[in-house]
């Protein structure tokens, strides 16, 4: 049985789908949720002059981002709460498969449970590679990809 669970939630729909899932599977309830949420910094190129402006611009929107995902972590947060499971949500900044792959290490995660986008082009999960892809193969513990309802076009 499950008994620490790692959710990936930003607020859209497919992580809005790994909630349910979450809530829909028959955990103890001495299980803990961890519920994470991450910002990534963008990609920025400083450039001469224009890097001290190029810096303030990439904190301030660092800064406006965080505030959102917070928001969105405290809803995720109530929903799950309100199912009966602890929660301890948790929000970081980096890239998210790296940040999956080091709590789930560091807090020795038996699930991990991300949503899944069937509408991305095919070409962009080909190009890009998807987050639940690159996890199978960084992850030591389960993973559970919770896929949005609508069908594949």
């Amino acid at each position: 049985m499950y008994q620490n669970i790692l959710v990936a939630y930003n607020g859209s729909p497919e992580s809005q789908a790994a909630l349910r899932e979450c809530a829909r599977l028959s955990l103890p309830t001495s299980a803990t949720v961890h519920l994470l949420a991450v910002v990534s910094p963008p990609p920025y190129l400083l450039v001469g002059e224009f890097a001290a402006a190029a810096v303030m611009s990439v904190e301030e929107g660092l800064v406006a981002e965080r505030e959102k995902m917070s928001k969105e972590l405290d809803a995720g947060a109530a929903m799950l709460s309100g199912s009966g499971l602890a929660v301890i949500p948790r929000l970081e900044v980096g890239e998210p498969v790296n940040v999956i792959e080091q709590m789930a290490n560091d807090l020795k995660i038996d699930l991990v449970i991300v949503g899944h986008s069937r509408h991305k082009p095919l070409t962009l999960r080909w190009w890009r590679g998807s987050t639940d892809t690159l996890l199978i193969e960084k992850l030591r513990c389960s993973l559970l990809v919770a896929s949005d309802a609508t069908p594949a076009a």
